[in-house]
């Protein structure tokens, strides 16, 4: 018979091992609100769908935004990126866009509900 403080450690080992310890990455979001003043920024709308990306209404594949979004032209305050999602968009698709344009200086991105 095994004694009981053999099967706590055997439960103790057991739960240290299928237990993950990843860092959880965050993900920014902020919500369009009225009078944020963001006439400054160069505004650029995006438009995520389950199978399609496009940037001010041209199609766009998801590896190129990023330098698609630095190319467009600026006063040097950077890019407002308004996102406006589809119906069926998944919540991982909207965080493989973002996770794209985290390499752009200067952005930010605006969720459009």
């Amino acid at each position: 018979m095994t004694s009981l403080i053999d099967v706590i450690f055997l439960l103790l080992l057991f739960f240290m091992l299928t237990s993950t310890f990843s860092k959880y990455s965050e993900v920014e979001l902020m919500n369009a609100a009225s009078g944020n003043g963001h006439e400054n920024k160069q505004m650029l709308f995006v438009s995520l769908g389950e199978d399609s990306l496009m940037l001010n209404a041209q199609n766009v594949d998801m590896s190129l935004i990023a330098g698609l979004v630095e190319a467009q032209p600026n006063d040097g305050s950077g890019h407002l990126v308004l996102i406006n999602l589809g119906e069926e968009t998944s919540s991982q698709r909207l965080v493989d866009l973002l996770t794209s344009l985290r390499v752009v200086k200067d952005l930010q991105t605006m969720i459009l509900s």
